[in-house]
């Protein structure tokens, strides 16, 4: 779900459009912002003690 909600975010509101609902496939921000926010969900969970 983290990983989801991080792709979502990187479409902002004014780029919205129903031929824009995700990022291309090959936007260098996507592997940053998903690897943050999956480690950042599995320390909140406590599946990741670091």
């Amino acid at each position: 779900m983290a990983a989801a909600k991080a792709i979502a975010s990187l479409v902002s509101d004014e780029e919205l459009n129903p031929d824009y609902i995700l990022p291309m496939a090959f936007d260098n921000r996507i592997g940053k912002t998903v690897a943050k926010a999956v480690a950042d969900a599995a320390r909140k969970t406590g599946v990741a003690r670091i």
